[in-house]
């Protein structure tokens, strides 16, 4: 009997994902549509990191706080705006949090993040137990089996 796991590795990215819609649909007041979370992100991923892009323009990199547990990046901030009567105002202000679920532990004493024009991008090591490994195979002469 085989056994399919690889659903338990995508529980919390979709968990992620139900709290970013509902999170969305809250900010609408009901409206039935959608704002992007905030802020903005990519994730790429290679066998040895994540690369996570996260987009916060007008916020110095030192008013963005970045928290790593083994499993997920907590990014968090505020814009900071300006009063006025605005005629229309699009950009949000205020505070903001994202929590970012990975499927693999991350080395956290490796994690890196350097921030410029408004992008951040943060490196994390994936955990040497979950890197791929190559395995040396080692035996003796090939021998037929009999049936």
């Amino acid at each position: 009997m085989v056994i399919d796991f690889s659903t338990l590795y995508d529980f919390p990215k979709e968990m992620e994902k139900l709290f970013d819609d509902v999170a969305r649909f809250q900010g609408t007041g009901g409206l039935g549509f959608r704002r992007p979370a905030y802020p903005l992100i990519n994730i790429a991923e290679d066998d040895h990191n994540y690369y996570v892009e996260i987009s916060v323009p007008g916020i110095p990199p030192k008013d963005v706080e970045l928290t790593m547990t083994d499993r997920s990046l907590v990014i968090k901030g505020e814009r900071k705006g300006t009063e006025g009567r605005y005629l229309r105002r699009e950009r949000g202000m205020g505070s903001f949090q994202r929590i970012i679920t990975l499927n693999v532990p991350v080395d956290r004493d490796k994690v890196t993040a350097a921030g410029s024009d408004g992008v951040m991008r943060v490196t994390l090591p994936k955990a040497d137990s979950v890197k791929p490994r190559r395995i040396t195979v080692t035996g003796a002469e090939s021998k037929a089996i009999d049936v």
